[in-house]
């Protein structure tokens, strides 16, 4: 599996947003309530959604995240032979600091946690913690959290 990371492509190529969430100096990191794993908030594109209101809709989907400043990291992509036939498919990597969270949870996402360190369980491995990785080569992830 490979994963890189791209400062654009064409809009019509975006099939995810993933969105590092932030609040009081610490991450959001969710759990899907039929997983005992943990991902960085993020989902797959609606027709004719801008990724931009992706990443806004998975963030409230999946943190409960009401109020929030939110911007682009980078474009990255997965090349995985048991994914998309081998093809690389893309993503938008957002920041986003959290300000207020709704009182509960409505989607598939059992439960959150903040933290200031990394899980142990990722969800997605191979993928997000290299996500991780390259927000804070971009300055947005403080380095004492990839410690």
């Amino acid at each position: 599996m490979a994963v890189n990371f791209y400062e654009e492509v064409e809009d019509k190529f975006l099939r995810f947003a993933v969105i590092i969430a932030e609040v009081d100096g610490e991450y959001v990191f969710c759990r899907h309530r039929e997983r005992d794993t943990w991902e960085i908030p993020g989902g797959h594109r609606e027709p004719g959604e801008k990724i931009l209101d992706t990443a806004k809709r998975e963030l409230y989907e999946e943190t409960g995240a009401v109020d929030f400043e939110i911007r682009p990291v980078c474009v990255y992509s997965v090349i995985a032979k048991d994914n998309f036939d081998g093809r690389e498919s893309f993503g938008m990597l957002y920041y986003a600091d959290i300000r207020s969270f709704e009182g509960e949870l409505h989607s598939e996402i059992e439960e959150i946690i903040v933290t200031d360190k990394l899980p142990e369980r990722w969800t997605y491995p191979q993928i997000q913690p290299k996500l991780m990785e390259e927000a804070e080569r971009r300055g947005f992830v403080a380095d004492n959290v990839m410690r």
